[in-house]
């Protein structure tokens, strides 16, 4: 099983000795999903974390209109969950779902509280995770509140740098909180800025 960027993941942000770091890797369930797939539906109890090995996943809810709101995207390397879900054990507002053919590992929950009792390095792991979490969800309410169309796109291509390649416009506007049309001109507008350089 090639799980490389997962280990060093793990390795890189955590103080576990080996026998523990092999423990945790073989807890983690592998699982394919193709572009599309879901890997949380609304409604569900989300009962796993998904480490992102290789693909492109997003976090999103949909309005009671119809309209999508992207939360969150979830390239290689990102851990993406509903944590009010799996926390309070209540069904989930939101999707999941795989926007490229995407290979995740799942962490069950019980296994993460089963780890937490016996290895204090990974509580404090996991709280780094929490805390890392909700300091960009804090960060993000606060710009679709009060950042310019301009300052939400710039903040978006330094967050994921890569994205823009992968993803349609549509979705980049509704992570940014803007329409298509807005994600043209603030585009066509920092591109004639960079001209005038």
């Amino acid at each position: 099983m090639n799980n490389f960027k997962l280990t060093s993941f793990l390795t890189s942000n955590v103080d576990l000795d080996e026998k523990m770091l092999n423990e945790l890797i073989a807890n983690f369930k592998i699982k394919h999903f193709r572009k599309g797939e879901y890997l949380l539906q609304q409604g569900e109890v989300c009962t796993n974390y998904f480490f992102i090995e290789t693909g492109l996943a997003r976090l999103f809810g949909i309005n009671r209109v119809g309209k999508e709101h992207i939360i969150q995207f979830a390239p290689e390397g990102w851990f993406v969950s509903d944590r009010e879900s799996t926390f309070f054990k209540q069904p989930s507002s939101y999707f999941i779902q795989a926007i490229e053919d995407t290979k995740a590992f799942l962490l069950d929950e019980q296994f993460i509280l089963k780890l937490s009792e016996s290895n204090p390095a990974f509580v404090e792991f996991n709280n780094k995770l929490l805390h890392n979490h909700i300091r960009n969800m804090t960060k993000r309410v606060y710009q679709l509140l009060s950042a310019t169309a301009e300052e939400r796109y710039l903040a978006f291509t330094k967050t994921y740098p890569d994205i823009l390649l992968r993803v349609p416009q549509i979705m980049v506007a509704s992570y940014l909180g803007i329409t298509p049309e807005s994600l043209s001109r603030v585009r066509k507008d920092l591109a004639l800025k960079n001209f005038k350089k």
